[in-house]
């Protein structure tokens, strides 16, 4: 057999490289939407990204039965009615293909939009009658889920009970989350930090401290610092106990300011002092100058309200920083309501504000002893400076240089909690009160909740703050039913 030569070998050609297969591109999900999610959210058109939407008959119809009134549900089903004519407008001749959303959502949303041009006739379980428009949208998700097997095919509703019978049908059915900040609400910011023992070794290399009108400043950068946040409050026990708040931060490098100890009666605000640690920081919260927004979290009998009404007064008639209090609350009931009420806004508020009743009770025991017509006086002093105000007359105004106190904020959605904080003028300082595990709005949840809403996004703002207060200071019975209970 003869050698082969190396010139030969070299210019044997090699091999072809076996081509690699194409990634499979996943397939994009259609959601088909029931009406509470655009009762909810109108823009929910435009929050499902690169994946496509379709909007049963029966949502339509739906939403044209809700159109009627004054009510939030209303204003939304209109407000979806409008966008959904907006999209249609886009492209009209595209309604059975699909209508691209790209261009109508300004490129929030790259999918599809498709609303149902044929008659769907599946048969559902004799137990559920089609004449419910529930069932009648459950089909049409049966019907798409057959003519697309190749693709998810998903039920978004807000119903519990729909998405029960949706996924014993063996159909795919989930909650609306885009509105959710937070899936668990334990991860909501306190507005506090604990520092661990090593804080000031790891932390306080090249360290600068200073003094200015009674408070000590610390400058320090280390790798603890990054994760802080502007207006946060940061304690220490132990042999030096230390309270105190971030002030300011660049990069790395913070500034933490000493508090003033409100609970010392020297300090006392309107007769009141601090029974704990975070009532401390939340009075330095309230009666800052330089804090516009301040949040208060807390279960029953953490001193909410009082603080609030204390700090309120003392600036509105002692320091005359702010020229009244206003006070508003949603008028959601805990039980069956009692109907419409006589009156001006003033009187149909009263019995919404019996929390104001009661703590003004007890400030005005503060007020040192001036006998039965001091303490008379007093009272109408007190109410001729608080103004109590319905939210259903909110929108459009502008409160200037007033300390504006929103009790029971949980019950707001964040379309609410914007339009109440934007009425604030300048010199104006807004306050929410709630407690996110007392929501009495049957739409709203812990995590999509409007005080949870402004508290996640003003963490940070240098003229913000918040505090979860977590002892209760009411009573013994108080503390232990909320315990138990």
């Amino acid at each position: 057999m003869p050698a082969v030569s190396k010139k030969t070998a070299a210019a044997k050609p090699a091999a072809p490289r076996a081509k690699r297969a194409p990634r499979a591109k996943p397939a994009t999900k259609l959601f088909v939407l029931d009406t509470n999610v655009l009762m909810h959210d109108p823009t929910s058109l435009y929050r499902f990204e690169e994946h496509d939407i379709y909007v049963p008959i029966m949502t339509l119809e739906e939403l044209d039965n809700n159109k009627k009134g004054m009510s939030e549900v209303a204003r939304n089903a209109r407000q979806a009615s409008r966008m959904m004519d907006e999209i249609v407008s886009s492209a009209p001749d595209a309604i059975d293909s699909g209508i691209p959303l790209e261009q109508p959502s300004q490129r929030l949303a790259t999918g599809k939009l498709f609303l149902q041009t044929e008659a769907i006739n599946v048969a559902l379980p004799a137990a559920l009658p089609t004449a419910k428009g529930d069932n009648q949208i459950l089909a049409v998700v049966m019907f798409l889920a057959e003519r697309h097997p190749d693709r998810p095919v998903i039920l978004v509703s807000k119903d519990i009970n729909m998405r029960i019978k949706a996924r014993a049908l063996g159909l795919a059915a989930q909650d609306y989350f885009n509105d959710k900040v937070l899936e668990d609400t334990d991860l909501l910011y306190t507005g506090t930090r604990e520092l661990p023992a090593t804080f000031w070794d790891a932390n306080g290399k090249g360290m600068e401290s200073w003094k200015n009108e009674g408070r000590t400043y610390y400058r320090l950068a280390g790798p603890d610092t990054a994760n802080l946040l502007v207006n946060e409050f940061l304690y220490q026990d132990g042999a030096r106990p230390l309270e105190a708040w971030v002030k300011e931060k660049a990069g790395r490098s913070v500034v933490l300011e000493t508090l003033i100890d409100y609970g010392h009666q020297k300090n006392n605000v309107w007769g009141i002092t601090a029974r704990n640690r975070e009532q401390n920081f939340a009075l330095n919260l309230l009666m800052n100058p330089e804090i516009d927004f301040v949040t208060l979290l807390g279960q029953a009998g953490t001193g909410k309200t009082l603080l609030t009404l204390a700090a309120g007064l003392t600036q509105v008639l002692e320091t005359k920083r702010y020229s009244e209090i206003i006070m508003t609350r949603v008028t959601v009931p805990v039980g069956e309501d009692i109907g419409f009420l006589p009156g001006t806004e003033e009187e149909k508020m009263a019995p919404w504000m019996g929390a104001l009743e009661d703590n003004l009770d007890v400030l005005n025991g503060t007020t040192g002893e001036g006998g039965d017509w001091g303490r008379a006086a007093t009272r109408d002093l007190i109410r001729s400076r608080i103004k109590i105000k319905s939210l259903n007359f909110m929108r459009g105004r502008t409160f200037i240089n007033k300390f504006l106190i929103i009790d029971e904020a949980q019950n707001l959605t964040p379309k609410q909690m914007k339009t109440l904080i934007t009425r604030a003028g300048p010199g104006t300082k807004v306050v929410c009160l709630g407690n996110i595990a007392q929501i009495d709005t049957p739409y709203l949840t812990e995590g999509s909740s409007g005080l949870t809403f402004a508290v996640d996004r003003f963490k940070g703002w240098p003229h913000s703050g918040h505090i979860t207060l977590q002892r209760g200071e009411r009573s013994r019975l108080a503390d232990y039913a909320a315990e138990v209970l």
